[in-house]
């Protein structure tokens, strides 16, 4: 007879009905996005573990994991730069050390006393010889069986072991039936989606493991079309709820509009034109515009944006346009008050250190309609900015925002005139692989054209054991009339020793630079400090420039045409791009010179290969996304928004046109599955899409 829980759908039966689940478990498992017996299924092992034989001893190799049998003959702590316990374990053929580091004395007698056990682990070459660190083991007459399948390991939280979240996947397992877990879209695969989840759970010893470790195996291959279709429809449905808003219909660009393209001071190219009449159309439609502009370093985007927000000025509405960091906001504004000032089109200023009495009249000119165009960071969507008649937002580099801050600042359009348009910009050039993923949501135009008179940048590799001449090219650069960045990159993620990095550089360069001014811009300095800093440099003050990645973007100074980066290998190629993008920005020949560290691994002399012949952005993306995959360059990785369990952009583009064609169809005929496949893959469906 079968049980109610044989008969329910298994995404509505809670983990709590699972044995051994109580409130602190449910608790933790909900951490990790698990709420019911269908999450524990699709939470799928990340690697596996072969424990279906036991090896000897002697056949032992550092480098390799196993499971060993043996008698335990010495049990003691030791002391070392540590204090450890290490154990032996003997059979026939040899033996090896178990080292562990965190143990109680109660482990120590059991172990000592244990006789004979069987135990896993990753062997590598020890003080001892070869060793084992905090393997897992069992007493051989308390142990079962032999594994019969490949152990699987999974991504876990603090509190919950393998062997506890393993005898989840068990009971949860046992409910598994062919009707209670929905097939839910048509796939190529020979195997059922219950027979693939099965599988992956419980792969048999003989399972190509290399297979299984690539994701090339077709249950990994069935389940990560549905996951890349589940995404595809997250974008799909979110596109579909924008459509059901309403917008400000824009009239056609008029006066001001032609006047701006006139009062830049240069000709927009071919491509900017191009771009900016399909925002013009877009903003002309009674539904909210989301438009992904791409362009490389200096292609001119804020050049697109400019003349949107005239266009929205025309219109009587306001432009917000928000940018990740001040000194990219400050930027921005001083190249739009430059514009558009002259035209009468007043713009605001809003960041954090716009603060006490300036900021109460800021907010008043926002609040009364009196700036048009208003420019800040994630400060213009503070619950005390109270916009006018917002009609346009303009995010730049805007990866670099979570998903709640751009909804925010969307939703502080008015009510009477509907959600306001959106333009997003990023000077990271998108991968078409990762553009068919990420942005199903969003049209978009790429400026693939550089204006005239930017001067291609010579980018030179070099160990830092030619320093010493890398200053003397400074030193002459300098002599010459023009101006240098110095980047400094650290081994090390702390930005306090970037920081101090950078100082001790900028101390040791004006020691040995005596005829050049050096200046120093390091994330740890007041905005006002960079500010003052960043000023100095653009107005010749200052011939060399000592900085940490900060001046990625936001800085545009004509007269550097020398860049220098420190420890480039510890960059991705994205980044390297931007930088690099901050010269060659006038007529001077420019150069950029990527100093590495020996030993140079091999994927990192890829990277610096890559950046020494080409200077085309998406072709440097394209790359950036072989070595370093999505998440990392699209940043994304820290805010969650693409976090794939099963599929991988690069391996699986393959499916990707098929992927398209499928997430189509369920929209267009069976749209209430397009609901339940989401649910079913993305931890949080409504975040992804609100922005």
């Amino acid at each position: 007879m079968r049980s109610d829980l044989d008969t329910r759908d298994l995404s509505s039966i809670r983990v709590s009905s699972l044995k051994g689940v109580g409130p602190a478990l449910e608790e933790k498992l909900h951490k990790l996005g698990i709420r019911n017996i269908q999450d524990i299924l699709f939470h799928l092992p990340f690697r596996y573990e072969d424990r279906t034989r036991v090896l000897p001893v002697g056949a032992a190799r550092a480098g390799e994991s196993a499971v060993f049998e043996g008698e335990i003959i010495a049990c003691d702590v030791t002391y070392g730069r540590r204090r450890s316990l290490l154990a032996y374990l003997q059979d026939t053929t040899g033996r090896i050390g178990l080292r562990f580091y965190h143990f109680s004395r109660a482990q120590q007698q059991n172990l000592k006393q244990a006789g004979t056990i069987r135990c896993y682990g990753d062997v590598r070459a020890g003080a001892s010889g070869l060793e084992i660190y905090h393997p897992e083991y069992v007493r051989v007459e308390a142990a079962a069986a032999m594994e019969e399948t490949l152990t699987p390991v999974y991504p876990a939280t603090e509190g919950i072991s393998q062997i506890r979240f393993r005898s989840l996947v068990e009971q949860a397992i046992a409910l598994l039936r062919g009707d209670n877990l929905a097939e839910l879209l048509v796939s190529n695969s020979t195997m059922t989606l219950a027979q693939a989840i099965r599988f992956l759970h419980n792969p048999p010893p003989d399972a190509d493991i290399d297979l299984l470790m690539a994701g090339n195996h077709p249950a990994q291959q069935r389940l990560a079309f549905e996951e890349l279709t589940a995404h595809q429809l997250s974008l799909r449905i979110v596109r579909a709820e924008l459509q059901k808003l309403t917008a400000p219909a824009l009239s056609r660009p008029a006066g001001s509009y032609e006047t701006a393209g006139r009062a830049f001071g240069f000709e927009l190219t071919h491509a900017q034109k191009r771009v900016s009449r399909e925002v013009a159309d877009d903003m002309a439609k009674g539904q909210p515009m989301l438009r992904l502009i791409q362009g490389d370093v200096g292609s001119g985007k804020t050049v697109v944006a400019a003349l949107a927000a005239v266009h929205a000025q025309e219109n009587g509405l306001q432009t917000a346009l928000m940018a990740p960091t001040e000194l990219l906001a400050e930027q921005h504004f001083l190249n739009l008050s430059n514009w558009l000032n002259p035209l009468g089109i007043n713009t605001g200023w809003l960041t954090g250190r716009v603060t006490g009495k300036k900021r109460a009249e800021e907010l008043e000119r926002i609040s009364k309609g009196d700036a048009a165009v208003i420019i800040g960071t994630h400060a213009l969507f503070q619950k005390e900015v109270t916009f006018n008649r917002l009609g346009l937002v303009i995010i730049d580099e805007q990866h670099r925002f979570g998903v709640h801050q751009r909804l925010a600042l969307r939703e502080k359009g008015a009510d009477d005139i509907g959600a306001p348009h959106q333009l997003v910009m990023t000077a990271t050039p998108i991968p078409r692989t990762l553009s068919m993923s990420m942005y199903a949501d969003m049209d978009v135009s790429i400026i693939d054209e550089l204006p005239p008179g930017r001067t291609p940048v010579t980018t030179t590799v070099m160990s830092d054991e030619k320093r010493d001449a890398v200053i003397t090219r400074v030193a002459e650069s300098c002599a010459a009339g023009k101006q240098a960045y110095w980047v400094c990159t650290l081994i090390e993620e702390s930005e306090a020793l970037q920081c101090q990095a950078a100082e001790v550089t900028a101390t040791e360069l004006t020691e040995l630079l005596p005829d050049v001014k050096v200046g120093l811009v390091h994330g740890r300095m007041t905005p006002r400090e960079k500010t003052r800093v960043m000023n100095d440099f653009k107005e010749g003050k200052l011939g060399l420039l000592v900085a940490t990645p900060v001046i990625e973007v936001g800085v545009d100074v004509p007269n550097a045409s020398l860049m220098i980066i420190e420890n480039a290998e510890r960059l991705g190629l994205a980044q390297l791009h931007q930088l690099r993008g901050r010269v060659g920005r006038g007529s001077a020949a420019s150069h950029c010179v990527l100093m590495y560290r020996k030993p140079l691994g091999q994927l990192s002399r890829q990277r610096l290969d890559v950046m020494r012949q080409s200077s085309d952005g998406f072709l440097i993306a394209e790359k950036d996304l072989e070595i370093r995959g999505p998440g990392e360059l699209l940043g994304i990785r820290q805010s969650g928004e693409m976090q794939f369990r099963v599929a991988d952009l690069l391996r699986d583009q393959d499916l990707l046109p098929r992927v398209r064609e499928t997430a189509l169809a369920i929209m267009r005929d069976r749209r209430d599955q397009a609901d339940l496949l989401v649910r079913r893959w993305i931890r949080d469906p409504e975040k992804i899409g609100n922005v």
